[in-house]
């Protein structure tokens, strides 16, 4: 089991952030343009701790430095699948977190609830930097 796949559960934000290298990306499911930087990531990955209900990994894929944790959740009242694919850098430090959810009634929550966070997530990125 990655070391994410448990902070996740274990819903340990430090623990989660701790894995994350300083030049990380985030891709989200939601947005055009990635988040690059462990700061605006770590706030966005606490955010979705927030958001998600039920939340639950189901599945685990692993090679040698990417990683797909597929989980199953409750947002905004609307069940979503999603995956969590993981790039590793050299260190074994997480690079790279990109994030795909379905259906898009389920995205489309996402989006809205993860929205409704934003500012928290700005302020958050800003004391971290």
């Amino acid at each position: 089991m990655h070391p994410f796949r448990s902070a996740v559960e274990a819903r340990d934000a430090a623990a989660i952030e701790a894995l994350l290298a300083d030049d990380v990306v985030f891709v989200s499911p939601v947005a055009f343009a990635p988040y690059p930087g462990k700061a605006i990531t770590a706030a966005v990955l606490r955010a979705a701790l927030r958001v998600f209900e039920d939340f639950r990994y189901v599945r685990e894929i692993a090679g040698e430095r990417d990683h797909a944790l597929v989980f199953e959740a409750t947002v905004g009242g609307k069940r979503v699948t999603g995956c969590d694919f993981l790039h590793l850098d050299e260190d074994g430090l997480i690079d790279e977190v990109m994030v795909m959810v379905r259906p898009l009634s389920g995205a489309n929550a996402l989006a809205e609830a993860m929205g409704a966070q934003f500012d928290q997530i700005r302020r958050e990125a800003a004391a971290q930097a």
